[in-house]
């Protein structure tokens, strides 16, 4: 039977923008305060172009956030409030991702659990049902083999035409942090297939140092169209970054998109290492939110931000590309791709 599912590429035009306001101060502990502003200028731009689906955990919370984007000049009337309790703000991961079945959207419910480490998460079970209820879009949750299906939105990207991205650390892990125990590659691929009617896997090694998720592909590389594809790499051999990234480039090279035809490599550099207090944060821009007319990418007050702008630049000619300081978000060790879920047409 022909496979009606497809995950639409991120750069497809989007009904929105699905974000959560941070109300676990727990996440950036000693920088909550920062981090309302930072969220808030997030906020703003993309307001300025499309809508964010936000969602608060009260009403309280709700006309605080109108007082900070109303101070910040937001346009408020691009914003929609969900109210909906949460434990944390990643959306990318505890948000639905949508797909296109027969043209209708369906938002599909991969049993979020806390990135198998986390006890904390039962709230952010409730938002892929709250999220599609909102939207009025069929929910589906994931089912294989009998089995419900753990998968972060972080953990995979896709051109939208077949071909998909992950990594072999996040989905194959069987030790520290465990999605589907017991699942192969083949079953992957079988879900794959079932779920987002991809044909074609691109299967790296590992994610980056610092990574709270254990190898999410959204910090190492993108599609940023069809055929392209942009990888991090670290220009230092004595990181802990410069051998698996080189390793993850070399599988992209040799790697093929779902026609057989082999995709167009861009390298981005991966800014200075960050450590604070006691730990390495993972900071990346590939990390960046594409947009329907702009592409935001997080920066670092690193000599490379302007590097990563000016390629991505080039890449989009056509949309706007806006760098937002992200050394207080990446203490909650994820940026803007991580808080965030785009809501597609």
């Amino acid at each position: 039977m022909k496979n009606t599912r497809r995950l639409p590429a991120e750069w497809e035009n989007q009904q929105g923008i699905l974000l959560c306001f941070p109300s676990n101060g727990d996440d950036w502990p000693g920088k909550y305060q920062t981090i309302q502003f930072v969220f808030a200028d997030f906020i703003k731009k993309i307001a300025e172009t499309e809508t964010v689906f936000l969602i608060v955990k009260s009403e309280n919370l709700k006309a605080k956030v109108v007082e900070l984007l109303e101070a910040a000049h937001a346009n408020l009337s691009k914003v929609t409030f969900i109210v909906q309790k949460t434990n944390r703000s990643w959306m990318r991961d505890s948000g639905p991702i949508i797909v296109k079945n027969n043209r209708e959207r369906e938002a599909l419910n991969f049993n979020f659990n806390g990135w198998a480490k986390y006890g904390n998460y039962r709230l952010d079970k409730l938002i892929p049902k709250r999220v599609s209820e909102f939207l009025g879009i069929p929910l589906t949750p994931v089912v294989y083999n009998g089995k419900s299906v753990i998968l972060e939105g972080g953990a995979i990207d896709t051109n939208g035409r077949g071909t998909l991205i992950t990594t072999e650390e996040c989905l194959l892990d069987t030790e520290i942090q465990v999605r589907n125990a017991d699942f192969t590659k083949e079953d992957y691929e079988a879900i794959f297939y079932t779920y987002f009617g991809i044909t074609n896997t691109i299967w790296l090694n590992k994610g980056i140092a610092g990574d709270d998720t254990h190898g999410h592909v959204d910090d190492i590389c993108r599609f940023v169209n069809a055929t392209t594809i942009v990888a991090v790499v670290e220009e230092d051999p004595s990181d802990a970054n410069y051998a698996p990234l080189q390793e993850n480039l070399i599988r992209l090279k040799e790697a093929k998109l779902e026609d057989g035809s082999s995709p167009t490599i861009i390298t981005l550099p991966m800014p200075k290492r960050i450590d604070y207090e006691k730990l390495r944060l993972p900071a990346s821009y590939a990390n960046f939110l594409i947009l329907n007319n702009s592409v935001l990418v997080p920066t670092f007050n690193d000599p490379n931000d302007r590097i990563a702008l000016n390629t991505l630049a080039e890449i989009f000619p056509d949309k706007k590309i806006i760098g937002i300081g992200a050394l207080d978000l990446i203490w909650g060790l994820g940026t803007l791709h991580c808080l965030s879920q785009q809501i597609p047409s």
